[in-house]
């Protein structure tokens, strides 16, 4: 098999990784669909994505990893965690992805808690820091499909237009 049959598929395989990668937490979903752009974009040797919609795309994917990187603890600050409940909500972000989806989804908020508690702040303040943080995560991830899905207009308007 020659690369040139071979890269359609590698782009294939890696665009449906990527996207099953924006709603299951273990997978890279967004590095993932970047490389099958690539992968695509290569495999007609960039006659039709070229340069310039690949840099877009790139930028869109560094903007959406940033942006969720940033969201939790963005969350959690608007809704008062301190120094604590932020480093708590990372540690708990970090434990919960050996947990599956539960533990993503429960992680950060029980590790804001944990931390705010840790820091003598009473139970409501604590909720509040978990409840931003597992808001903030959740605005992450719908502006992350968003881009995601903003990315696949960039190729296909580049590559059929």
């Amino acid at each position: 098999m020659d690369i040139s049959t071979l890269l359609p598929i590698i782009a294939a395989v890696l665009l449906v990784t990527g996207y099953a990668g924006l709603v299951i937490p273990a997978l890279p979903g967004i590095v993932l669909i970047f490389a099958g752009f690539m992968a695509a974009a290569w495999a007609e040797e960039f006659a039709y994505v070229g340069l310039v919609p690949l840099t877009l795309l790139g930028l869109l994917a560094l903007a959406a990893y940033l942006f969720e990187a940033a969201a939790g603890v963005v969350g959690a600050q608007r809704f008062g965690a301190g120094r604590a409940g932020l480093t708590g909500a990372a540690i708990g972000t970090f434990i919960g992805m050996f947990f599956g989806i539960p533990g993503i989804v429960a992680g950060p908020f029980l590790g804001a808690v944990t931390g705010e508690l840790l820091a003598r702040k009473g139970f409501r303040e604590a909720g509040f820091a978990g409840l931003g943080t597992w808001l903030g995560l959740a605005a992450g991830a719908a502006v992350k499909i968003a881009i995601a899905f903003a990315m696949a207009g960039v190729f296909l308007f580049a590559r059929f237009l």
